[in-house]
């Protein structure tokens, strides 16, 4: 039976994973209106969507450092703080904040990002590949809301700006819960350890191989978070029906978060269930920007399945890669800073090839393109090997079993 510690960490893990994408998916439905009313060009636009992916790149691997000097669940509290400053920030009517505020944003993604898997390892570790699930649902969810709601909140509060800022309360309701609930440990253990295990991982090939599937699919959901709404009105829908077309593909990323650690557990390793879900990202990408337009829902719920289900694999992999918290934080802020500098790319490219005229056709063919490259990774970050330093030395472990 879950002791009373467990439910409330689980709790307070979903309220937290809620707020870590609206303040990404809630700009792409506005991204047509950004660029008529505030002059943004299509390079311009793709620099806005890059930002955040950026800069949680870039604050990623710093966040082991920050809880080693501040403590995990303190270091965690900042970022909520950082993030809700940055969603009021790029609300105001001041030149250059939206772009200031979108960094601020991803940098607090990019920190508790880093440390819910690490606190997850420690507080719950024979189920930390299931309630990574969770968190990848919870996720999804928090996405789903911004792409959905985005423009009924312009509507309602009268302008895109209210709408943006308006996020911000969910992440101060995050933040009250989370610093008067959280988990609180005795050890003096650091939840990870600085910089002293970098150079060590980064020798390893599972570390690499687990970065790179973890970039490139997560340049593809980003891709989909920036970019997906304005394609589609490219393709002939309106503003309002872009916005929920993504919001329905992200609602659908929420059962295969959560299924997809169930399903990669039945087989001896995880290669199976991260080629199927990238098999359906890419069907997906297909009927949504290449097929006829009434493949558009089939073609919206394989793209969330798809993606909800590599990037719960992704997370998965961070804890069922390594023998202990403090490896799994390692490698999460090195696998996630590394990965998600590397899927701030996608967003921008994007940008780029519009403005270089390329039209929606072009673009999921690339697309396509990158996502068989992810296969190729897959098959080598899902093999059951794991990251263990019980002997002093770093090594990889074979193992016969993934639970």
């Amino acid at each position: 039976m879950a002791s009373r510690r467990s439910i409330t960490f689980i709790l307070l893990m979903v309220v937290v994973g809620l707020n870590l994408r609206p303040a990404m998916s809630s700009v792409a439905p506005l991204l047509t209106r950004l660029q008529e009313t505030a002059g943004l060009s299509a390079t311009a636009a793709g620099l806005l969507t890059t930002l955040p992916v950026l800069f949680l790149g870039l604050f990623a691997p710093l966040a082991p450092t920050l809880a080693k000097h501040f403590g995990s669940e303190r270091t965690l509290s900042a970022a909520l703080l950082l993030l809700a400053a940055g969603l009021i920030l790029r609300g105001l009517p001041l030149p250059g904040v939206l772009f200031v505020g979108s960094a601020m944003a991803g940098a607090a993604i990019g920190i508790g990002g880093t440390l819910l898997p690490a606190l997850v390892k420690r507080e719950l570790p024979d189920s930390a590949d299931l309630l990574t699930g969770l968190y990848t649902m919870a996720l999804c969810l928090g996405g789903a809301l911004g792409a959905g709601l985005s423009v009924p909140l312009t509507q309602l509060l009268g302008s895109w700006q209210a709408s943006l800022m308006s996020w911000s309360l969910l992440s101060l309701f995050a933040l009250v819960v989370w610093h008067f609930k959280m988990p609180r440990t005795s050890s003096s253990a650091p939840l990870t350890s600085a910089n002293s295990g970098t150079l060590r991982l980064l020798k390893q090939p599972l570390t690499w191989h687990v970065m790179l599937f973890m970039g490139i699919q997560s340049s593809m959901a980003y891709i989909v978070f920036g970019w997906l709404p304005t394609l589609l009105v490219y393709r002939g829908y309106n503003e309002a029906d872009a916005g929920w077309t993504m919001a329905v593909s992200i609602m659908c990323q929420l059962a295969s978060a959560l299924g997809a650690p169930w399903l990669a557990r039945m087989g001896r390793d995880q290669r199976p269930a991260l080629l199927l879900v990238l098999l359906s990202t890419g069907l997906g990408l297909w009927m949504l920007l290449i097929a006829p337009l009434v493949w558009k829902w089939p073609g919206a719920a394989l793209l969330g399945i798809g993606q909800g289900g590599s990037f719960s694999l992704a997370l998965s992999l961070l804890v069922l890669r390594t023998a202990n918290s403090r490896l799994a934080g390692q490698l999460s802020g090195l696998v996630q800073g590394g990965g998600y500098t590397l899927a701030a790319l996608g967003p921008f490219g994007v940008g780029v090839l519009l403005q270089a005229g390329a039209n929606t056709g072009h673009i999921a063919w690339v697309l396509i393109v990158l996502i068989t490259l992810c296969c190729g990774f897959a098959l080598l970050a899902g093999r059951n090997q794991r990251l263990d330093d019980q002997t002093g030395k770093l090594q990889v472990q074979r193992i016969t079993r993934s639970y």
